[in-house]
């Protein structure tokens, strides 16, 4: 007779039973418990949940360093904007504007017939949000780093100090509204 799954759970006895119902109920609240990153938030600043559905917005543009491979999208507020010409005709971006930079380590791809690097790990995902009202003291820009942890499929706010160096870092740009990234699909 072939053992089944319920036959084998039927053979179990006292002490083994107790550790295998443990066994499931830890495991499964580990991953009941799985992170949404909808609830991490930059400590005095901004949360994840404010960019809810940003995997869903046009993309602005796309980059890359020796590292990384990088995506920028943006909310409609910020690409009816760039449409409008922002920053190049000297206007600000709205309040509202929100844009977002999506990190990943790249790999070469083993199917394509040519060299080409494709997404790997995630790395992280920069956050950037103008509210002239909630973020004077930044020219009404906010910046949030947060780094991806693939061994516990969680967000962390980034530690490194790459969230304080958001504002100092886009002064070098501030003739383009703080804004590196022009819009790059015309």
């Amino acid at each position: 007779m072939r053992a089944t799954p319920v036959s084998l759970f039927r053979g179990l006895r006292g002490a083994a039973l107790a550790a295998v119902v443990i066994a499931i109920a830890v495991s499964g609240g580990i991953a009941m418990a799985a992170q949404d990153k909808y609830s991490v938030q930059v400590p005095n600043g901004l949360a994840f949940s404010d960019f809810r559905g940003y995997e869903n917005w046009q993309v602005v543009a796309v980059s890359q360093t020796e590292e990384l491979l990088k995506v920028m999208v943006a909310n409609p507020t910020m690409i009816d904007a760039y449409r409008a010409g922002v920053p190049g005709n000297g206007k600000p971006f709205p309040d509202g504007s929100k844009i977002a930079k999506i990190e990943w380590k790249p790999k070469t791809s083993t199917e394509a017939p040519f060299v080409v690097r494709i997404p790997d790990a995630l790395q992280d995902v920069f956050l950037i949000e103008k509210d002239s009202r909630r973020f004077p003291a930044t020219s009404g820009w906010a910046y949030a780093a947060f780094d991806y942890h693939p061994a516990s499929d969680t967000f962390a706010p980034n530690t490194t100090g790459v969230v304080n160096c958001g504002y100092a870092c886009h002064t070098r740009v501030a003739k383009k509204d703080f804004i590196f990234t022009a819009y790059g699909t015309r």
